[in-house]
């Protein structure tokens, strides 16, 4: 019995520390790298990722089309 308490609170303190340093990284873990820190920020901002995205494909798209009608 005492060992499943302990390993529940072990668990509760977990989230507890999580919740409280939030995205800060303490100093005996490394930093998370600039990829996952950006992945996680494009999860977060989903609707803002895709229409970025968007725009960026029909710019690229528009600038090829645009230089093949001038050069043909």
């Amino acid at each position: 019995m005492e060992m499943q308490d302990s390993a529940s609170e072990t668990v509760a303190g977990s989230e507890a520390t999580q919740t409280v340093a939030g995205s800060d990284a303490t100093p005996t873990e490394p930093q998370p790298s600039y990829v996952k820190l950006a992945m996680r920020n494009m999860v977060r901002k989903r609707g803002t990722s895709l229409k970025h995205f968007v725009l960026t494909t029909l710019g690229l798209l528009g600038i090829l089309i645009g230089l093949s009608y001038l050069t043909r």
